[in-house]
């Protein structure tokens, strides 16, 4: 993941006129102290768009052109080109930098959880996954023969017909609040979708009454990080562990990590570089945001105690141990990975013994509802406290302030788009009684 002082270096180079572009590198080089004279080698990989190969052929050209070296993966999921990046960058103490080493490493640890698992909940273990029309579905076919015996997948979306993230995928179905196009759920079935590069993925369902029920990034948290607590508490090991949030995590989950399964919770601001930079502070960090893009981090010292563990415990310590084990090599912890994910989700629940609806139970979603005002300048509006608080203008988190003590249980915040003229608004509460006619009223 890019260090964000090295984005303005970014944007400096995206912006340069061609007869420019030496000039910038030299200056990028000579801020950083790089060393010009060490080989430099760098990780290639495309998705399944037409214009990818154009442009991959074009990084390996400028590659070339500057003398440096390049391994071209061809065809990658955006978590997997961070987990190549990764074996590499840690000389493979972290796994084998190859497509087969990601299926293999993933698929061992899946299969030697879903062996520890009991007969209850949902035996027979079977996953509609809607991929998209992305490059998720290419990678997840060649991938189940190797988790087959632990989860049967049945792949929706897989880019045969129709158009990416048309009517489908994670944000699609998020924003609507109903399955994508093309997938017929039964009541109580288990679904997911990733999105087009497969970094996110949520979960739903429809009940008995035919009502859609979204499982998002929060819950997803919620359940990873629980199961990773009972885990160290089984083991006897007291471990700083934290959850990472971003202010649009609703307070439900926030409450219930807290004040139920004594989890700390911090929040950063939106992007997952900032979570992802907050959850390495941690012995073990989880963070998603609510889109569904998340993993968790173990540091190095967490991970070879919990080896140790799992070769020196006895009986259900050493299980407990063991299981923790795998977790952490069923992780991707390069980059939120949609596969890895899910394989984790379906592994927790089985070793749990719970249902999709046992899952959601856990917690009730506050209603909330997120819009964004169209504005003329939207630096008007800065904030502090992971942009929970409006600082300017004068006046407006006097107001907002003001409006949340009428309601139980709610907290509302604005914030400015990184990106357009729009203020994003989010409000939540214990009931949603009344609808203001406008965000700014």
């Amino acid at each position: 993941m890019l260090a964000p002082s090295w984005e303005e270096h970014a944007t400096c180079l995206a912006n340069a006129e061609e007869q420019d572009m030496q000039r910038v590198l030299i200056d990028i080089s000579e801020k950083e102290a790089v060393n010009l004279q060490q080989d430099a080698f760098v990780v290639i990989g495309r998705d399944t768009r037409p214009s990818s190969e154009k442009l991959s052929q074009s990084v390996i050209d400028g590659v070339t052109v500057l003398g440096g070296q390049f391994h071209d993966y061809g065809l990658l999921t955006t978590p997997q080109l961070h987990y190549m990046v990764y074996c590499r960058n840690t000389g493979g103490r972290y796994g084998k930098a190859t497509v087969e080493g990601y299926y293999q490493k993933l698929s061992k640890a899946f299969v030697e959880l879903t062996k520890q698992a009991s007969c209850s909940g949902d035996e027979y273990r079977s996953l509609k996954v809607d991929c998209a029309n992305g490059i998720g579905a290419l990678k997840l076919r060649e991938m189940e023969h190797y988790f087959s015996q632990g989860l049967s997948v049945q792949l929706f979306n897989d880019g045969s017909k129709g158009k990416l993230n048309h009517l489908c995928g994670a944000d699609f179905v998020k924003s609507h609040q109903k399955p994508p196009q093309g997938m017929e759920i039964k009541s109580n079935e288990r679904c997911c979708s990733f999105d087009g590069d497969a970094d996110r993925i949520v979960y739903y369902y429809h009940d008995a009454d035919g009502h859609f029920h979204l499982i998002d990034g929060d819950k997803i948290a919620t359940l990873i990080s629980s199961f990773l607590k009972e885990l160290l508490v089984e083991i006897g090991e007291s471990l700083n562990i934290g959850v990472v949030q971003t202010a649009y995590a609703n307070g439900s989950s926030t409450r219930y990590l807290e004040e139920v399964m004594k989890v700390p919770v911090y929040c950063t601001k939106t992007g997952v570089k900032h979570l992802h930079h907050k959850a390495q502070e941690f012995d073990i960090g989880v963070y998603f945001e609510a889109n569904g893009h998340g993993t968790a981090l173990f540091s190095t010292a967490v991970e070879m105690k919990i080896k140790q563990s799992a070769e020196q415990l006895e009986d259900k310590k050493r299980k407990a141990a063991k299981m923790l084990e795998n977790i952490i090599d069923l992780f991707n912890q390069a980059a939120g990975d949609a596969i890895s994910d899910m394989l984790v989700i379906e592994a927790i629940l089985a070793l749990k013994g719970l249902t999709v609806q046992q899952w959601d139970a856990l917690y009730t979603d506050l209603p909330n509802r997120q819009l964004k005002v169209q504005v003329a300048d939207r630096r008007v509006i800065s904030t502090t406290n992971a942009e929970r608080q409006a600082v300017t203008p004068p006046g407006l988190q006097e107001a907002i302030n003001d409006l949340v003590k009428k309601y139980k249980l709610s907290r509302a915040f604005v914030r400015p788009s990184g990106t357009e003229d729009v203020v994003r608004v989010y409000a939540e509460a214990d009931s949603q009684v009344r609808k203001c006619r406008s965000p700014c009223t």
